[in-house]
C-alpha cells in the first residue's frame, strides 16, 4: 500500500511562508504598544514626565528607522510589516500631536509661547486627516490585492515630523525644568526660547508641505 506523501512544509504550492513574528515586526508592534504612554505623559505636571516622553518618543523614532532596514537587509519584508509600519507611524503622530496642540494653546502663557510658536488646530487636523485618508486608501488598495508600502516621500515627511515633535517635547521638558533647576535668566535659556519658535515653524512648515505632496504622489502612483 503506497503512503500518501506528506505536504511540503513551505505551503501547498511550495512557496516560502512569511514569518510574521520576526524582529522588524516585533519592533513595530512595540512602537504601537507604547503610544498610550507617549500620549499620557505630557499631561502630567513637572519636567520628568515630559523628559521621559521625549526619550520614549526618540526610541520609537529610532525603531521606525531600523526596523525597515533590518527587514530589507535580512529579507524579512512581509505584508504584515508593510501594513503595521504605516499604522504605527499614524498612531504615534496622533499620540503626540494632541498633547502638543494642547500645550501650545492652552498653556501658551505659562510657557511663554508666542503666537507664531503655537500650532494651529487646522494644521493638526490636516496632518491627521492626511493619515486617515492614506489609511483608507491603503485599505481600499489592499482589497484590490495591492499592498502600498511607505515610499521615500512618506519617509522624509515622517522624519521631519519626528524632528518637529521631538524638538517640541524637549522644549516643553526644558521649560518645566527651568525653575526647579535654577536655570531661569541664563543666556542659554534666553537663546533657546528665541531659537525654538523659528525651529518649530520651519520644520512644521516643511513637514506640512511634504504631507500634502507625499499623499498626491501615492494617489498618482497607485491610481
Amino acid at each position: 500500500m503506497n503512503k500518501r506523501p506528506a505536504p511540503p512544509p513551505e505551503g501547498a504550492a511550495g512557496e516560502k511562508r512569511e514569518v510574521h513574528w520576526n524582529l522588524p515586526n516585533l519592533l513595530t508592534i512595540a512602537r504601537i504598544a507604547i503610544t498610550p504612554v507617549v500620549a499620557m505623559l505630557p499631561f502630567i505636571d513637572g519636567y520628568w514626565p515630559k523628559l521621559a516622553c521625549f526619550v520614549i518618543f526618540v526610541a520609537a523614532a529610532i525603531t521606525d528607522v531600523i526596523d525597515g532596514r533590518i527587514a530589507r537587509g535580512r529579507g524579512l519584508v512581509t505584508d504584515l510589516g508593510k501594513t503595521l509600519d504605516p499604522l504605527a507611524d499614524k498612531l504615534l503622530l496622533l499620540a503626540t500631536l494632541g498633547p502638543i496642540w494642547w500645550i501650545t494653546t492652552e498653556r501658551s502663557e505659562m510657557y511663554g509661547i508666542p503666537v507664531w510658536g503655537s500650532i494651529p488646530l487646522w494644521v493638526c487636523l490636516l496632518l491627521i486627516g492626511r493619515e486617515l485618508a492614506m489609511t483608507l486608501f491603503r485599505a481600499w488598495a489592499q482589497r484590490q490585492g495591492v499592498v502600498i508600502a511607505a515610499g521615500n516621500e512618506g519617509k522624509i515627511k515622517a522624519a521631519l515630523q519626528y524632528v518637529f515633535i521631538g524638538g517640541t517635547l524637549a522644549w516643553c521638558a526644558f521649560r518645566d525644568a527651568l525653575r526647579p533647576l535654577g536655570w531661569e535668566g541664563g543666556w542659554f535659556a534666553v537663546w533657546w526660547n528665541q531659537f525654538h519658535g523659528g525651529f518649530v515653524a520651519a520644520t512644521l512648515g516643511i513637514a506640512l508641505t511634504l504631507t500634502i505632496w507625499s499623499f498626491v504622489v501615492y494617489v498618482i502612483q497607485y491610481r
